[in-house]
């Protein structure tokens, strides 16, 4: 079975968190919302509180999760549910495209701080998402069950690249909102997310493996 290393975890954890940020969703919405009202620091709040829900999940499926390293069918389970789970998100990330891009908008004023009702509503809508919530259930236990195997450090190491990926993409929207400019061009937005979703087919493929492995040892 391929060893988890602290690389490995972070740069394929921040592909597949990209990928979710970048699909039109929820907390897409509500940060384009939110930059129409106070501008780029919509970007970084909308993370901020987002990141805030996601580390109690992540603490509390690590809390859980730890057990099921020495039960092989239980991370043959979550490794087959997270990579069946990364290739239907691989799926629908490359439909993705048709469904519009972030648009521009005029007029949205540069904030100088992050704003708590922002915050507040970035943890709130990720809450009342169901894909959220199906997310964690399978792919991030299944990313958690992995990144144990290097205890703190890879849990760490999983959670910070996940994270980074949500602040980068979605503080690029509020300043590309916030300043008016065009966001991305079709052409490159396609290729981002054509690019995104094969990444997903790669990364589940290596999960169904894992999950095949633990099966039969």
């Amino acid at each position: 079975m391929p060893e988890a290393t602290l690389a490995t975890i972070f740069v394929t954890s921040f592909i597949v968190g990209l990928s979710g940020a970048m699909s039109p969703g929820p907390l897409l919405a509500f940060d384009v919302k939110e930059t129409t009202r106070i501008g780029f620091w919509a970007g970084p709040s909308v993370t901020l509180g987002h990141a805030v829900l996601e580390a109690v999940a992540v603490v509390l499926l690590a809390l859980g999760a730890s057990r099921f390293l020495r039960d092989g069918p239980a991370v043959a389970a979550i490794s087959l549910a997270g990579g069946a789970f990364l290739l239907w998100m691989g799926w629908d990330i490359l439909r993705a495209p048709a469904r519009g891009l972030p648009s521009r908008t005029e007029g949205a004023r540069l904030s100088p701080r992050p704003q708590r009702g922002t915050v507040l509503g970035g943890a709130l809508v990720s809450l009342s998402n169901p894909f959220w919530a199906l997310w964690w259930a399978t792919l991030g236990t299944t990313y958690i069950v992995w990144s144990l195997e290097l205890g703190a450090a890879g849990l760490a190491s999983f959670y910070t690249g996940h994270i980074f990926s949500d602040l980068a993409w979605y503080s690029l929207v509020s300043l590309a909102i916030a300043s008016g400019r065009r966001f991305m061009g079709g052409v490159v937005y396609r290729g981002v997310m054509v690019t995104c979703g094969l990444s997903l087919w790669a990364i589940g493929g290596f999960f169904l493996y894992r999950g095949m492995q633990a099966l039969v040892a």
